[in-house]
């Protein structure tokens, strides 16, 4: 009897050390705790901490809380001018009702599939409506963020059903496939080699018409520079005469300045024969008619002495 009941004892310290095992369980921070009983959802333990359960009948599943990071492989869509380009991109989500999502999905795996699906269809009807040149010059600070918002939108409202919130969509990027990536490098070349040849006929046209209105402005400024010059010129010299006129307005002036003229007529032919016959010897002659007030100069007559 006793070696019976010793054995009772201690059979009966395991049943109650596994009850005890079983009697309570734990919830992290970062997780929701499903209470199930028969497979029947009791409860949902959201509070971080130790609670019980009914040994033995009782079960508990827990599923994340925390926001989960999804990076989708990479998939094949089309354009609106049917062109495919492979899109690579990823999803933030988290999951905010644990017991629609347990009815509806029933683990990660099958969330991460619905979130695949829904992903595609959103990038597809979306990508759909544009064409492939005007995919590949998205901006990053406009074009890129618009299109991922856009897809955003759908998936956040496409998951809702399964107790998902997404809290964020980003394509990463945009792929050519193989076959035709040099084909559509090779266009979109040729296209900026024409904006450009655009943009420097342009210029050149802009600036042979700046060169015009340079050399206009030039020309104006040289008639006009040349109307003073020849202005100041005739005030010169009719200022020239006055003076003249001033300083020679008595008969013994005049004559004084005939004869001042007289010399300096004489010293210029001498100058100039002497120019033309430097290189022959002989005397110089100069023609003088009888009555030219040079001959008499040179004669000696009553033009000095008087």
């Amino acid at each position: 009897m006793k070696k019976g009941l010793k054995i009772f004892l201690i059979v009966a310290g395991i049943f109650l050390f596994i009850c005890l095992l079983n009697v309570f369980y734990t919830v992290n921070e970062d997780e929701y705790a499903l209470l199930l009983r028969f497979s029947k959802v009791e409860k949902v333990v959201d509070d971080a901490g130790l609670h019980f359960k009914v040994p033995f009948i009782d079960s508990v599943k827990k599923l994340k809380n925390n926001v989960q990071l999804y990076d989708l492989p990479e998939s094949d869509v089309l354009t609106s001018d049917s062109k495919a380009m492979s899109v690579d991109s990823y999803v933030l989500w988290k999951i905010n009702d644990p017991l629609l999502f347990y009815r509806t999905l029933g683990s990660n795996a099958e969330a991460l599939s619905r979130l695949d699906a829904s992903t595609y269809n959103a990038l597809k009807t979306i990508i759909g409506t544009m064409p492939q040149e005007s995919i590949i010059q998205l901006s990053e600070s406009v074009g890129k963020n618009d299109l991922n918002n856009r897809v955003f939108e759908q998936v956040k409202v496409l998951t809702i059903p399964y107790g998902i919130e997404v809290t964020d969509v980003k394509i990463k990027r945009f792929d050519l496939p193989n076959e035709n990536e040099s084909a559509v490098f090779e266009r979109m070349i040729a296209e900026r080699n024409k904006i450009k040849q655009t943009y420097i006929a342009e210029g050149e046209a802009e600036a042979q018409k700046k060169r015009n209105d340079v050399d206009k402005n030039v020309n104006i400024i040289i008639s006009d520079a040349q109307a003073q010059a020849e202005a100041i010129v005739a005030e010169g010299e009719q200022e020239y005469m006055k003076m003249l006129a001033a300083a020679y307005d008595t008969a013994d002036k005049q004559e004084f300045y005939a004869f001042v003229k007289s010399l300096d007529a004489i010293r210029a032919s001498l100058i100039s024969s002497a120019e033309e016959g430097k290189n022959s010897a002989g005397e110089k002659i100069i023609v003088l008619g009888p009555d030219s007030e040079l001959a008499k100069i040179l004669k000696g007559s009553d033009f000095f002495k008087n």
